[in-house]
């Protein structure tokens, strides 16, 4: 039976929203929002951290410090399955952004199930069809505010899989949401892959999986939470 995990990446620094893990949402830090959403899955949830002043927020046996540089939040996720014992149980593993406090329980049990049907999936690297190698995310509708908002991310896909994430390509797209699902072989892959210069340049962790031939799930969820990428957001959220 398949045992997974949600991981929850949360670096302290931000360029746009420094300490943007602890900013205060109704009078909660949205880690800890965030945290307590994910434990209504009853799914076993990990807070993965390069701070204390994070990592002091959750139960101690839930959070897992790792003070190395990571260019991402799933990178951060591929270095903790490597280093941390306490994650070696698991063989999937469900990727919530730091940024969402607003995610649900249906969110999460959807990018899980996308893991677990069986599929097809091709690998170019490895020229061969294979059921391990499995990635896939979530999408929703992209309101016409957020459609030249470059904060926003942008979705195109065919039937079920990504073609393209970008945060301009303004006028169409869906907006993509920050949650992920991985088998345990995919994720310990990512970071052998290489750093592209689209990756770099949209700043867009899941374009590393495209630009190395991986097929990327992608499913419909209706959802108009909010994502918390600058300080307006947060004082949006806090007046809503």
């Amino acid at each position: 039976m398949t045992s997974a995990a949600i991981l929850i990446p949360a670096r302290y620094e931000s360029k746009r929203f420094p300490g943007k893990p602890l900013a205060m949402l109704k009078g909660t830090p949205m880690i800890e929002r965030v945290y307590n959403a994910c434990m209504l899955s009853g799914i076993d949830t990990y807070v993965l951290s390069d701070d204390t002043r994070i990592g002091n927020l959750i139960p101690n046996e839930n959070v897992i410090i790792d003070k190395s540089e990571y260019n991402n939040g799933t990178e951060r996720c591929a270095g903790a399955v490597s280093k941390a014992l306490k994650l070696d149980e698991y063989d999937t593993f469900i990727n919530v952004q730091g940024d969402m406090p607003d995610v649900t329980v249906d969110m999460i049990n959807q990018c899980l199930e996308m893991n677990l049907v069986p599929r097809k999936q091709l690998y170019t690297a490895a020229k061969s069809w294979t059921d391990f190698y499995r990635v896939n995310t979530l999408y929703t509708d992209l309101p016409e505010d957020h459609v030249d908002d470059p904060s926003v991310v942008k979705l195109v896909l065919a039937e079920d899989h990504a073609l393209w994430f970008g945060r301009g390509m303004a006028g169409y797209g869906k907006r993509h949401l920050g949650i992920y699902g991985y088998s345990r072989k995919a994720l310990e892959a990512y970071n052998t892959l290489e750093i592209t210069k689209e990756e770099e340049v949209e700043q867009l962790e899941q374009l590393r999986w495209l630009k190395a031939g991986w097929f990327v799930g992608c499913s419909y969820i209706k959802f108009d939470g909010m994502e918390i990428n600058h300080p307006t957001d947060a004082a949006k959220y806090n007046i809503r």
